[in-house]
C-alpha cells in the first residue's frame, strides 16, 4: 500500500469559508429592538440615545464631518486646475453638471455627498454595534470584533455535512465541525433504551432524548452557563424521581407537550439555545435494536446488547421498515459531505443505516462519504476490532461499501485507562480482513484526546475531515486503488 504525506494540514487555503470563531449568535431576536409591533418607536429611541448630550459621539461626528468638507475643497482646487490645465474628454463636460447653473450643480453635489456620508455611516455603525452587541452577550466581548464582522458577512455559506451516529462521539464531531460551516445537520440514532432516556421513553412512549440532547449542547451558541445547565444531571438522592435524569432531557420532553410534537421540541430547543445546525432523528417510530450473537443467541434493546458481551453477527431493527424523517433523507440527499460516525459501531452507527429510505438515500447521495473509526475497541460490541473489522461490518449490514475514505487514528502510543477492556483500534496489516476493504482509501491521523485516549479530540477530527474533503474535492475523482495516507502532527 501506498504512504503519503499530506504537508497542508495546519494551512488554513480551503476554497470554502471556514469560520474559526468560538460563539456568536446567529438567531434570536433581532436586533435594535426585534420584530413586529413596536419597531418604529424602538428605533426612533435608539435614535434618541445616540444624539443625548455627554454620549461622546456627535462630537467626533462633526470632526468626521468636517475633516470630509476640507478634503472635499481640497480635491475641487485640484479638479478646477486640471479642468483649466488639461484638455479632458467631452464627457466631463456632463459628468461635472456644467450644462447647470454653479447653485444648482453645488446643491445637486452637496444632497449627493449627505446621502452617501449617511448610508456609508450608518451601515458601518451598525455593522459594528450589531457584532459587539453579540460578542459582549455571547463571549463577554472576548471575540475579536473582525471575526465577529467576518462570520456575519458569511454565515451559512460553508459546505453541507451530514453526520451520522450517535453518543459522545458524534457530540464531540459536531463541535469540531461547526467551525468550518453552519450547514451542519446531525442525524441521531433513537434506539437508546437504558438511562435517562430509557426511563423516560417507557414512560411517556416518545423517542428517546438522550442522543439529541447532546448533539444540541455540542452545536449551541447560548451562554456556557445555560450549556451546562442543559448537561446537568440531577445526582442520587434527588428524590421523586428525579435521580440520573438529565435537565436536558427533562426540558426537550417538556418542550414536545408544550410544541406538540417532538419534531416541534426539538427545532424549538434548537431555536432557544441558539443552535448552530439542524438535529434531525432518523426516524419519529418507536425503533428497538435487536442483535443475533455469534452463538445464534438473539437479544433485544440497545443496553442488553452492550451488557450481554457477546460477538454480534447481525443487527436489526424492529419494526424492520420504520419510516425515516423526511427531512433527514432530504438533508443527505443534498450533502456534500456525508460523515458516519464515530461512535458505538452496533448501537450508535448501523441503527441509522438500517432504516431503510436512509440507507438508500445514503447509498444514492453524490456526496462525498467518509466512516471515522473510533479510536478505542467497546468492550462487548467490537472487542478485537481493526478498523477494516469496523468497515466490513457497515458493508455487510448495508450491502456494499460506499466509503470513498476511512478516518483512522495513528496515535496509539500511551494506553488506554487501567481497568478498561478496550484498545486502540489500529489499521489491519495486508492480508485477512483487510482485504475486504482495500478499495477504501484509509487517512491515518492524530486525532485522540491527549487528555482522554478513548475518545477523539474536537479540533484534530475535524481538521483530518476537511484535510480529506478538500483534497478528493481538488482531486476530481475517487481514487481506486486502496492508499494509506498518514497525515503528520
Amino acid at each position: 500500500m501506498q504512504r503519503l504525506r499530506y504537508r497542508f494540514l495546519g494551512q488554513r487555503h480551503y476554497s470554502d469559508v471556514m469560520f474559526r470563531l468560538r460563539r456568536g449568535n446567529r438567531s434570536g431576536p433581532a436586533r435594535f429592538g426585534g420584530q413586529g409591533a413596536g419597531n418604529g418607536a424602538r428605533t426612533e429611541w435608539h435614535l434618541r440615545k445616540w444624539l443625548a448630550p455627554g454620549i461622546g459621539i456627535k462630537r467626533w461626528f462633526v470632526l468626521l464631518l468636517f475633516g470630509m468638507a476640507v478634503l472635499g475643497l481640497g480635491v475641487s482646487f485640484l479638479a478646477r486646475e486640471l479642468y483649466l490645465t488639461v484638455t479632458l474628454p467631452g464627457a466631463f463636460y456632463y459628468i461635472t453638471l456644467q450644462f447647470l447653473p454653479y447653485a444648482v450643480r453645488g446643491a445637486v453635489l452637496i444632497g449627493l455627498a449627505i446621502l452617501c456620508v449617511g448610508i456609508g455611516i450608518g451601515k458601518f455603525t451598525s455593522g459594528l454595534v450589531v457584532a459587539a452587541r453579540s460578542s459582549d452577550s455571547r463571549t463577554g466581548g472576548e471575540e475579536p470584533l473582525v471575526e465577529l464582522l467576518h462570520r456575519q458577512r458569511f454565515a451559512g455559506r460553508g459546505i453541507r455535512i451530514v453526520c451520522m451516529g450517535g453518543g459522545t462521539g458524534l457530540s464531540v464531531l459536531l463541535r469540531g465541525l461547526k467551525v468550518y460551516t453552519d450547514n451542519l445537520a446531525a442525524v441521531v440514532s433513537v434506539g437508546d433504551d437504558g438511562g435517562s432516556s430509557g426511563r423516560l421513553r417507557r414512560d411517556l412512549g416518545i423517542i428517546p432524548p438522550g442522543d439529541l440532547r447532546n448533539c444540541i449542547a455540542a452545536l449551541a451558541d447560548a451562554e456556557p452557563l445555560m450549556t451546562r445547565l442543559f448537561q446537568y444531571r440531577f445526582p442520587e438522592g434527588s428524590g421523586n424521581g428525579l435521580e440520573g435524569h438529565s435537565f436536558g432531557n427533562l426540558f426537550i420532553v417538556a418542550m414536545s407537550d408544550v410544541a406538540g410534537s417532538m419534531e416541534e421540541a426539538i427545532h424549538e430547543t434548537g431555536r432557544v439555545l441558539a443552535v448552530q445546525g439542524k438535529i434531525l432523528p432518523s426516524t419519529l417510530e418507536n425503533i428497538r435494536l435487536a442483535a443475533t450473537t455469534a452463538e445464534g443467541e438473539r437479544i433485544r434493546g440497545e443496553s442488553s446488547i452492550t451488557e450481554a458481551g457477546q460477538r454480534i453477527a447481525q443487527l436489526n431493527l424492529e419494526p424492520q421498515h420504520p419510516a425515516a424523517y423526511p427531512e433527514t433523507v432530504n438533508s443527505i440527499r443534498n450533502a456534500d459531505l456525508i460523515v458516519v460516525g464515530p461512535g458505538s459501531l452496533f448501537t450508535s452507527v448501523l441503527p441509522n443505516l438500517l432504516v431503510p429510505d436512509l440507507r438508500i438515500a445514503f447509498q444514492e447521495s453524490a456526496a462525498m462519504k467518509l466512516y471515522v473509526s473510533n479510536v478505542a475497541t467497546q468492550h462487548g460490541e467490537t472487542d478485537n476490532f481493526s478498523v477494516q473489522d469496523h468497515v466490513r461490518v457497515i458493508g455487510e449490514h448495508i450491502g456494499g461499501l460506499p466509503f470513498d475514505a476511512v478516518v483512522a487514528n495513528n496515535n496509539s502510543k500511551a494506553k488506554l485507562p487501567r481497568g478498561w477492556k478496550s484498545e486502540p483500534v489500529r489499521v489491519a496489516e495486508s492480508g485477512g480482513d483487510a482485504d475486504l476493504t482495500d478499495s477504501v482509501r484509509i487517512i491515518e491521523a492524530d486525532i485522540v484526546d491527549t487528555g482522554n485516549r478513548y475518545r477523539h479530540d474536537s479540533a484534530k477530527l475535524a481538521d483530518a475531515i476537511m484535510t480529506a474533503y478538500h483534497e478528493g474535492r481538488e482531486a476530481g475523482v475517487r481514487p481506486r486503488r486502496p492508499q494509506r495516507v498518514t497525515i503528520p502532527e
